[in-house]
């Protein structure tokens, strides 16, 4: 392990962004139509190895149900507007035209109301007469709550999503989430995150998670870094958590575990990059959030802004980049990396000489940087 001196009673451990590295051309090159972007988590096949972030300002019903149909897994935040109000047009309409200064007490004010059970059946089932793989997320804090209801409303797939997830939870004043107990009595794939080093990735690997969301507070409408201090190199974060998942594959005698990118992930080089560092799929938030189809109506913000005691994010403009298939499919109308983002992914594997999701996996990287 690379670790430097940072003073003379404290060693740290050298970690890359996605920024530090950069992928490497070998021998081999193929076209580009070759090229398949598909994965499969479970018994789910996904022709896009993009999984639409639970946030707000990126995902409705109806932009889950558009994601499905484009080849990518949409995932509806079941803690969000749409189950706290029958219809938020109102609400989303408040937190886009609050100003700067107040944005934070609107955000708080607004997901204020309780959360409907009632609600959360109805969304999922509009999201299954669509047709497309159905999958909503809750926080570890929510999990045991609405779990139940989760499941009975024909959820396909479940996902805990929180800044980060620990399969050791201490709490003197009550009783923690006990993961494995959890996973092993659903009768659903359940991806689990965030993690961002081998070993909290390796005992969330061990509940029984189909699948291991890596990042911690790295999205653009998080403040977790200035807030917590806490930041994971992404880089680092996903190479670390693969590993992880290809020793837990020995461990348990072939059982693999998907990794899923999960933060930093602001233009389509850092998704190739991702990728190559060992991620099965990415998840994405700020990008989506720059749809049309996206509710936010060109502002992102996240569960960590809502918070009523410690806000850990914010309410951030992104503005509006083309419609969702534009972005994901192209054509692209700009060289920021922001539109087409997986024609983008495809030329890479490509130009790099590989056909699939799991060989890239495998390119060659270079550290392009010394901090």
């Amino acid at each position: 392990m690379n670790e430097i001196e940072i003073g003379r009673s404290k060693r740290a451990k050298v970690a890359y962004a996605f920024d530090d590295i950069a992928i490497v051309p070998t021998r081999r090159t193929r076209d580009a139509e070759d090229v398949s972007t598909a994965w499969a988590i479970d018994a789910y096949r996904f022709d896009l190895p993009v999984v639409a972030a639970p946030m707000d300002s990126a995902m409705s019903p109806a932009a889950a149900i558009e994601m499905g149909k484009l080849g990518g897994l949409g995932v509806l935040d079941l803690e969000g507007l749409w189950t706290r109000y029958e219809d938020p047009t109102q609400q989303l309409e408040e937190i886009a035209s609050a100003k700067d200064e107040d944005a934070t007490a609107v955000l708080q004010r607004v997901y204020s109301k309780p959360i409907q059970p009632d609600l959360i059946k109805a969304r999922l089932g509009e999201i299954r007469a669509a047709g497309v793989t159905v999958a909503g997320a809750l926080s570890p804090q929510r999990t045991a709550e609405f779990a139940d209801i989760v499941t009975k409303s024909g959820v396909d797939l479940f996902v805990i999503r929180g800044n980060t997830v620990s399969a050791e939870h201490v709490s003197k004043s009550r009783e923690p989430l006990n993961l494995k107990e959890f996973i092993y009595k659903l009768d659903v794939p359940v991806i689990v995150g965030g993690a961002a080093t081998y070993t909290a990735a390796l005992h969330l690997m061990r509940t029984g998670a189909a699948g291991v969301l890596v990042g911690f507070g790295g999205g653009a409408a998080t403040a977790t870094r200035k807030v917590l201090g806490i930041h994971a190199p992404m880089a680092t974060a996903v190479a670390d958590v693969a590993a992880a998942r290809r020793d837990y594959m020995d461990e348990s005698g072939g059982r693999y575990v998907h990794v899923i990118a999960d933060g930093g992930l602001g233009t389509s080089g850092d998704i190739v990059k991702a990728i190559a560092c060992g991620a099965d799929a990415v998840m994405l938030g700020t990008v989506l959030a720059r749809s049309a189809a996206a509710p936010g109506r060109g502002w992102h913000w996240g569960n960590e802004a809502v918070s009523q005691s410690l806000p850990r994010g914010q309410r951030v403009w992104v503005g509006t980049h083309g419609t969702m298939e534009s972005i994901l499919l192209g054509p692209a109308t700009s060289a920021g990396g922001t539109e087409n983002l997986m024609g983008a992914l495809r030329k890479s594997m490509a130009t790099t000489g590989y056909s699939d999701v799991k060989e890239f996996q495998r390119v060659d990287v270079v550290v392009n940087k010394y901090e």
